[in-house]
């Protein structure tokens, strides 16, 4: 085993050296701007010597190859990480934990959007993805063709994420001390000709140029044909469909494939239409459109892109949770029992067999029967829906209520309340292992 690790870490020792490299020159051209364009001494010094850091110690050392000298991640880091997001508890704590994450860059993003702040945090985040590398289960994942553009896409939406916020902090203190927001300060028109051609075009020529250098220096992820008689595993969809295939393990496949989808599309088309707060049109702010940011943040960080990240490097064979450092076993099964709430109800609570129709009933005997069966989470489904709404509309969301209206505010309440029934659903299979709230299978309507 020791061999063959040294034969591994000696194939990515160039890749890892000339990373190193990269990231050395990085921080020190950031130095050197903070010198001449900030004067900001003593963090061009810092940035200087993380950069001599990485040229000086690092980058030899990986590119040595040698397992006795090859920086890597701890082993003890290594094995708690595969504990926390490996095994039946590591979507509970991936998820939960992606939560905390968010909320609390959401509480402290004055401290986060700081510039040596968040450098500091990109540095440690490449840092740490350099180290991974090392170890070859979390390499032969992240470096898979079809998952290199993803660890970039993550990279670059914690970028976008992180200027966003930080222009929003900055209106949001510039509104409160009454001057004009920096969208609004520097609102100065151009040509379109040449001003905006120009920029298109070298950015059209920049990035062709980097799609070439990609197409030759990756292989493209291209398999065998596809054959009925031999079937990946685990069976993934595009990465862009990922979180909607990890929405199958909570949900019934029309429910996840078709209905969540169409209320996504329904959403977005109804946004302009629903939102009443004139405030934020052009600019970036928090504080005056708190709700929606929070809205947006939530429904497409956290049950969109987490979900995302989740099934590309967590979800291994057998659709299984793997944590980043582990092999992926295609022996490994762990059989989960989810039971349905009329099961709950009538078996564990009420010590009974659950009803069902005689065979050869008729369709109106066996509707009755299915009623029975399914009442209590027939109740809850339609309180959820229907009764819930006024009750925010004259508690929560008052204000809400009287600005919006009655048949925009049942809208948005049900459009919102849609939205809340994944990470319910997330939650009750965790903890209770309910499979289906509603589980009407002679009429395919599981829900």
């Amino acid at each position: 085993m020791h061999g063959n690790n040294q034969v591994f870490l000696e194939s990515i020792s160039g890749f890892l050296g000339w990373y190193y490299v990269l990231l050395a020159a990085v921080n020190m051209a950031a130095a050197y701007w903070l010198w001449r364009s900030r004067r900001a001494v003593g963090q061009a010094i810092f940035w200087l010597a993380v950069g001599l850091f990485y040229m000086g110690y690092l980058a030899p050392m990986a590119l040595s190859g040698d397992a006795a000298w090859m920086p890597m991640m701890p082993e003890a880091i290594r094995t708690v990480v595969n504990q926390a997001l490996g095994g039946s508890t590591g979507a509970v704590f991936y998820s939960v934990g992606s939560l905390v994450i968010l909320v609390g860059l959401f509480l402290a993003r004055r401290f986060f959007v700081r510039g040596p702040v968040a450098w500091a945090m990109l540095n440690l985040s490449l840092l740490a993805l350099g180290l991974s590398m090392t170890d070859y289960n979390f390499y032969t994942i992240a470096a898979k063709p079809d998952n290199v553009p993803i660890v970039g896409l993550i990279f670059l939406l914690g970028f976008f994420t992180w200027l966003a916020t930080s222009r929003a902090v900055e209106n949001d203190d510039r509104i409160a001390r009454g001057e004009p927001t920096l969208e609004h300060e520097g609102n100065e028109k151009v040509l379109v000709w040449p001003d905006l051609v120009y920029t298109e075009l070298i950015c059209m020529v920049a990035l062709t140029a980097f799609l070439l250098l990609w197409g030759i220096g990756l292989q493209a992820p291209l398999e065998e044909p596809a054959s009925s008689v031999k079937t990946p595993n685990p069976s993934k969809a595009p990465w862009y469909f990922l979180g909607l295939q990890e929405m199958l393990v909570y949900f019934d496949p029309w429910m996840a494939g078709v209905v969540m989808p169409s209320m996504i599309v329904v959403g977005l088309m109804a946004i302009p239409y629903l939102d009443f707060n004139p405030k934020g049109n052009g600019y970036y702010t928090i504080v005056e459109r708190k709700f929606s940011y929070l809205t947006y943040q939530f429904g497409f960080l956290l049950l969109w892109v987490v979900l995302i990240v989740l099934g590309t490097f967590l979800r291994g064979p057998n659709w299984n949770i793997f944590g980043p450092y582990e092999y992926w076993d295609v022996h490994k099964v762990e059989a989960l029992n989810n039971v349905d709430l009329s099961t709950y109800f009538w078996t564990a609570g009420l010590d009974m067999a659950t009803p069902k129709a005689p065979p050869g009933t008729g369709v109106l005997t066996q509707l009755s029967y299915i009623v029975v069966r399914e009442w209590l989470g027939i109740v809850l489904v339609l309180a959820y829906l229907f009764l819930l709404p006024p009750l925010l509309a004259v508690t929560v969301f008052r204000k809400y209520y009287v600005k919006m209206g009655f048949v925009r505010f049942m809208v948005m309440s049900n459009l919102l309340l849609i939205m809340m029934m994944l990470p319910i659903k997330m939650v009750l299979r965790w903890t209770v292992n309910l499979k289906y709230i509603v589980s009407i299978p002679e009429y395919f309507l599981n829900l």
